[in-house]
């Protein structure tokens, strides 16, 4: 089992300000253009060598990078970049350390990624932005499977539940290939939302899209399936030979005895047991304290 965390290393951002979230608001970019998108994405490529070194003294195998590794990237192509050839060079050390390494690394884009929104100034946007996505990960040299996963939300049900599944479908069918074959769907942590249970019978079922299975949205969406069920069921969705990614957290209001703190917030450590269930599975552990969150676990 691979363990890993998300996007910022707080170690290596304390002691140097080693990140990979270099961004600027648009304001910046309508002023400062594409040299100043170069110039951050740069550091960012350069930086993501150095968190995937540490990561292996580490011994963390699995990591999710930022999707601000290149700031407002679908107004540009990244060749347009001036220091492209440079990015590029890093992008490929990347890959190549990846794979010397045998980790696995992986995108979640935000929330505002929604296949299934009736708006199709937002699917637009969304078809653009996941593109790119694959797009980077093609540069640095990584599988077109689910290794390499791309994973989103569902992101709305819009009042209808299987109009907004059915749309999400078919806009699927839109992205480019190398996208498709890399996107991965998550469980939601709302009632109202999607339980595992719905995503297999809508989305896995129908258009062969692997369920990335997060235990603590789980239990505020359980769809009538237990936990062991709901992950038995999400892992019989990756291809074989893959080994399915999940998630894991746990209760921020718990952890420190507040009751006032949102009851889906994540805990800063985890304190509990990963139950595989005698499944081989990968874990992003969603801790606040991140990378400090997986090495006190393995701990």
């Amino acid at each position: 089992m691979k363990l890993g965390y998300a996007c910022i290393n707080m170690t290596l951002q304390a002691a140097g300000g080693i990140t990979t979230n270099r961004g600027m608001r648009q304001k910046t970019f309508n002023e400062r253009g594409l040299p100043y998108v170069s110039e951050l994405a740069l550091q960012n490529c350069r930086d993501l060598v150095n968190i995937i070194k540490w990561n292996e003294e580490m011994g963390i195998k699995l990591f999710r990078m930022s999707s601000d590794l290149f700031p407002w990237m679908t107004f540009y192509e990244f060749e347009q970049l001036p220091d492209y050839p440079m990015i590029d060079v890093y992008l490929k050390n990347i890959g190549a350390l990846a794979e010397k390494y045998g980790q696995r690394l992986t995108f979640h884009p935000s929330h505002f990624n929604a296949l299934g929104s009736p708006n199709p100034v937002v699917v637009e946007k969304t078809i653009k932005e996941l593109n790119a996505h694959s797009k980077i990960m093609d540069m640095i040299g990584l599988s077109t499977t689910v290794y390499n996963k791309i994973n989103i939300h569902i992101a709305g049900a819009y009042g209808d539940k299987q109009a907004t599944l059915k749309r999400w479908i078919d806009n699927y069918h839109r992205l480019d290939l190398n996208t498709q074959t890399r996107l991965t769907v998550e469980n939601d942590d709302k009632a109202n939302m999607y339980s595992v249970k719905e995503l297999y019978k809508n989305i896995s079922e129908q258009c062969g899209v692997p369920i990335v299975f997060d235990y603590y949205h789980h239990k505020f969406c359980t769809g009538g399936l237990s936990e062991q069920e709901a992950l038995e069921l999400a892992a019989k969705t990756w291809p074989k030979g893959i080994v399915p990614c999940t998630h894991y957290s746990e209760s921020r209001r718990k952890e420190h005895l507040d009751e006032s703190i949102r009851a889906q917030a994540h805990s800063d450590l985890i304190g509990g047991t990963i139950q595989t269930y005698g499944l081989d599975i990968d874990v992003v552990i969603e801790a606040k304290h991140k990378e400090l969150a997986v090495l006190n676990y393995k701990n």
